[in-house]
């Protein structure tokens, strides 16, 4: 399953309604496909940060955004990453999968992607405690979680970006 296009108003709609949701001002950055998942992403953080639950189109703009932004960055199709029901990917170079189950599989629940994306939550601490399913010598993706650019908190545990595991 590859990840669905974005759409920039479907973005803003989903993010002026979470932004609504956390009593937060309008959006007035660009309208960019870009600066929209980027701010999608932000609010759903907010939203987990102050433990309410994002809503679901702010959910889904910030995983698509942020697996497009996996996919960008580690390029390949040796390993599917999956986030039900809102996307998959293919990423990091490698033998490429073309048919039935692929050998090297990530899943994992949407809010936990973003956390992991975001460093909020780190990859060990993740897999130990069953958050996300990785099966195959390459479903690792400590080395590109969480995605360069995101502010990451220090309350990720003992595998946090910085710290050796």
């Amino acid at each position: 399953m590859p990840a669905r296009r974005l759409d920039p108003q479907r973005l803003l709609r989903a993010l002026s309604e979470q932004r609504a949701a956390s009593s937060r001002a309008p959006w007035t950055g660009p309208d960019t496909v870009s600066a929209l998942g980027a701010a999608c992403l932000e609010a759903v953080t907010t939203a987990l940060d102050a433990g309410s639950d994002p809503l679901r189109e702010a959910l889904r703009g910030a995983v698509l955004y942020s697996l497009d932004e996996l996919e960008q960055r580690a390029p390949g199709r040796s390993v599917e990453v999956r986030v039900p029901p809102f996307g998959a990917v293919q990423v990091i170079a490698g033998p490429r999968h073309t048919r039935g189950t692929p050998p090297n599989v990530v899943e994992t629940d949407p809010v936990t992607w973003v956390l992991l994306a975001t460093g909020r939550l780190g990859w060990e601490r993740a897999r130990r405690s069953g958050r996300i399913s990785a099966s195959g010598p390459r479903a690792d993706l400590s080395g590109h979680l969480p995605l360069p650019g995101f502010v990451s908190r220090p309350d990720a545990g003992d595998d946090a970006p910085g710290r050796s595991n």
